[in-house]
This record gives C-alpha cells, structure tokens and sequence, in this order.
C-alpha cells in the first residue's frame, strides 16, 4: 500500500470530512490546496447509480468548457477531397488519410488528442478500434466527432476550444478535468458548473433509483472533497 506525502496529509488536514461543500466552496478548496511543483489539474469525479452494463443506461455526451483545459489540444481529422480542404481551413493539426491510417494499424502511431473523423471514412477508421479505442480516440457519432460539411469545422473549433468528452467508466463512474489550478477561480468555477449540469442532464430514462450517488473535486494530487449533490 503507498505511503501517503506530507504534501497531502497536510491538505486533507483542512478538508471537513463530515461537511458536504458546495460546488464553488470545493473548486475553490481544491485550487488553494494544489501546491505541487507542477500546474496540477482541477478534477470532477461523479459516483452514480446506472447500471454500466445495459446499454440504455450509458452516458456519453460532450461539454464545452467555457475557458477551455489550459493546454493546446491537437486534432485529428480523417478526412478525404473536399472535407480535407475544410479540415485544413479549419485549423485542424493533422489531415488524416490512408497513409496516417495505415500508420496508425501498424504502428500504434497517436501523437494527437482527439480524432475527428467524416462519414465516407469511417468504414477505414472503424478498422483502428483496436488501437483507438483503449485510448479514448475512437470517433463516435455521440461524441461529436463523427461529422461533415459545415459542422467539421465547428467541431475543431470547439474542441480546439476545450470541448471535452464526458463517459462512464465500467463501474459506472464519471471522471474528468475541468481546468488547471492556475486559472482563476472564477474560471474553475464556471467550467465545473457547465460540466455538472450537463451531467446532470444525462440521467437515462431506463434507470431506477438515485442518479448521482456522490460527487467530489480533487487535485492531480490532492485529496477528494465531497460536494453536495
């Protein structure tokens, strides 16, 4: 089992255990106790009450976070003629055809934050699964990056932007960052607010029972504080 550091020993010290913060008193918490050497992130962690095994009850959806990560995303888009030129225009990193495709199936090649891809490619796309997918790169059509015409470049933009994506894990967890603790907090504060009500937004129709069981913010390296629901 590890040892805890002192670091996080003395910032759970000022965490009321008993008490349940709101959203703005933990976001503001978890800035102040931050205090490694490197600009940590600024985290949400949702415990909910779906069941991750039914396929009706899985969230993935998308938040455009109003001031972004704090950190230059690079994207990916597969695209061919037209769509390419557009992708281009557009401000995308990579222009992705069958070269950059055959790279990625035998090579593992990912150096890029997030993949968009249009329609007539992903018949070649859906055969990197294997290797996109573990990596959370796969484009999707509920995510927001499976599209063409004028949305392609919308869809760079936003997620050049700080668009994030928002799934459940297979315990049917949530967890995703919201900032950086050098942004201001005000910053913090409405990038999780955009974040919690769209989570709370999701819940399927097809569950039973208490949605969102409990809800905490944290620090790359700080401790979790409890938030009400």
């Amino acid at each position: 089992m590890a040892t805890l550091g002192k670091r996080y020993i003395e910032a759970a010290k000022q965490i009321d255990r008993d008490n349940l913060y709101t959203l703005e008193e933990a976001i503001t918490l978890a800035k102040k106790l931050a205090t490694a050497k490197f600009d940590e992130t600024i985290e949400m962690h949702f415990r909910l009450g779906i069941d991750p095994r039914q396929a009706d009850q899985q969230i993935r959806t998308t938040v455009n976070l109003p001031h972004g990560l704090g950190k230059t995303v690079r994207v990916l888009v597969f695209a061919e003629g037209e769509d390419a030129r557009a992708a281009e225009a557009a401000g995308a990193d990579i222009v992705a055809g069958d070269t950059e495709i055959l790279r990625i199936q035998n090579e593992g090649w990912t150096d890029f934050d997030v993949a968009i891809a249009t329609p007539a490619m992903m018949p070649k796309v859906g055969r990197l699964g294997r290797v996109l997918g573990p990596r959370g790169l796969m484009p999707t059509p509920k995510a927001g990056t499976v599209v063409t015409g004028d949305d392609l470049a919308r869809a760079v933009d936003e997620l050049k932007a700080g668009r994030i994506e928002i799934r459940n894990d297979r315990t049917g967890n949530l967890h995703f960052p919201v900032g950086k603790a050098s942004f201001d907090v005000e910053k913090l504060i409405e990038n999780a607010r955009a974040a919690y009500e769209v989570v709370q937004q999701q819940k399927p129709s097809a569950m039973k029972g208490i949605y969102v069981r409990r809800i905490a913010v944290t620090s790359t390296m700080g401790p979790g504080i409890r938030v009400q629901g």
